[in-house]
């Protein structure tokens, strides 16, 4: 494991208020001592106590004497924090810049040339996991906290940055070590520990162990929503208020709205959140039989994005009968996945949830009436969503959900070795071959939390991380 001195610029090189170079290993405090000059321009960190932070200059690395003044970069506030209390469990300097591009980035090259060297994407925390601070599961949550984009998906990464997803992995391995650990002894020493009656006890067990596995295996579907939020796609014939949906959702004018059918000929996308629910928004070309090349490119893609979508939300106008266009998009579209919107509800309406039915064939839509013009029937619309996909709770509370493919499949792993426990206790098998299988899952669960997995995974994980994390 390396523990040279890494350094980075751990916030966005912007013109901003501050900006963070972070340095950390084993002569980081040495380093940034290098080129930290007090008020009076000595040198003082090597003495300072750890979790403090003091005011002073950064200065040119090779400057000394009286010229020091001579070679101040940057006004600064400098914490020093010493392992193993700090972010990555090593000796740790923050130096807090004014914010400026060019400040930021000659602060930088100073440390560099102090001795540090520049830190690989993620690498400091990695040097947290591979220092025992932190587990996989914390570590992969740091950037999903980064990375979140509505609520609902900071919720569930801060949940597992607090070690909830931990625990439960940590209590399924326990239970799992212990037979393990039972059978073992039991056959070093028979004697004195009983195998009598143990299928039968060892069947229950299991039982509970796989309903917990699989609950957590279900629960990726609802996570990989609340991580990357719902693909939603706007489908409807020309003119019907696609346009001016998305942009009441937005909150702003994204679409060109006119009266002329067929305006929106290409694919406009926008990510929002309604009330802590992301979603991914596609607004497509209006679906009719067009002679136009263009805009029959632009249908194509609009039904291509249906098939695709995890919500549809077909927009219909009601001031208007109902046509063979309406018809065509109803055929397109799967009742479980699609909210129908009885749109221009402001007008006098000919086409009621009725007609919808009726044109749907027997299929039970859910049909919601909203007006884009006077913003009516969005609060109810939110209310279905949540309904669809979240069962009406905007936060696992602390149910612990999984968000993570990698995790997903460790768990199937897990829940598949200790099906072949079940058939090797059905096929009365001897004990020693329930301990194979039930190792099988114990390590298979270690994968999700960083105790059984291999360097080239590990740094596969980190490389995926920003520069200064």
């Amino acid at each position: 494991m390396k523990t040279d001195t890494i350094a980075a610029i751990a916030t966005g090189l912007s013109e901003a208020g501050i900006g963070i170079i972070r340095v950390s290993g084993r002569d980081a405090v040495e380093t940034a001592d290098r080129i930290c000059r007090s008020k009076k321009g000595e040198k003082f960190l090597l003495t300072v106590k750890s979790h403090t932070i003091h005011y002073g200059y950064i200065v040119g690395c090779d400057c000394c004497g009286a010229d020091w003044k001579d070679h101040i970069i940057d006004e600064v506030m400098i914490s020093v924090m010493k392992g193993p209390y700090s972010y990555t469990a090593e000796d740790t300097v923050e130096i807090n810049c004014h914010g400026g591009i060019l400040v930021v980035k000659k602060a930088m090259e100073e440390v560099l040339r102090a001795g540090a060297r520049l830190a690989e994407p993620g690498e400091f925390t990695k040097r947290a996991f591979l220092n025992g601070r932190i587990d996989l599961t914390k570590a992969e949550a740091v950037m999903d906290v980064i990375h979140s984009q509505s609520e609902m998906a900071l919720s569930s990464s801060i949940h597992q940055l607090k070690g909830d997803l931990a625990e439960k992995i940590k209590d399924l391995r326990a239970k799992l070590l212990y037979e393990v650990a039972f059978i073992e002894s039991a056959l070093d020493d028979p004697e004195h520990i009983s195998l009598e009656g143990y299928r039968e006890k060892l069947s229950e067990k299991l039982c509970t162990v796989k309903d917990e596995i699989y609950r957590l295996i279900q629960s990726s579907d609802q996570g990989k929503l609340m991580k990357e939020g719902i693909n939603t796609v706007i489908v409807g014939k020309p003119n019907v208020g696609k346009s001016s949906l998305l942009n009441l959702l937005v909150g702003e004018d994204r679409a060109i709205v006119t009266e002329i059918a067929g305006t929106t000929r290409d694919i406009i996308q926008e990510s929002i959140t309604l009330h802590g629910i992301g979603l991914n928004i596609i607004d497509t070309a209006g679906i009719r039989s067009a002679e136009d090349k263009v805009e029959q490119i632009g249908v194509e893609k609009a039904i291509h994005f249906v098939e695709k979508a995890d919500l549809i939300l077909f927009l219909i106008d009601a001031s208007v009968p109902l046509d063979e266009n309406d018809r065509r998009i109803c055929s397109l579209i799967q009742p479980e996945k699609t909210v129908i919107l009885l749109n221009k509800t402001d007008l006098k309406s000919v086409v009621d949830e009725k007609d919808v039915l009726e044109m749907a064939g027997g299929d039970h839509f859910r049909i919601l009436k909203i007006s884009t013009l006077e913003k009516t029937g969005i609060d109810a619309f939110e209310e279905t969503i949540e309904n669809m996909f979240f069962q009406g709770k905007l936060s696992s509370d602390h149910q612990v959900v999984i968000t993570n493919l990698r995790h997903k499949e460790a768990l199937q792993e897990a829940y598949e070795d200790l099906k072949l426990v079940e058939k090797s206790i059905s096929d009365e098998m001897p004990e020693d071959f329930y301990s194979i299988d039930l190792m099988g899952a114990y390590a298979a669960l270690g994968k999700i939390t960083g105790e059984e997995v291999g360097e080239d995974l590990v740094n596969e994980i980190f490389s995926k991380f920003c520069m200064g994390k």
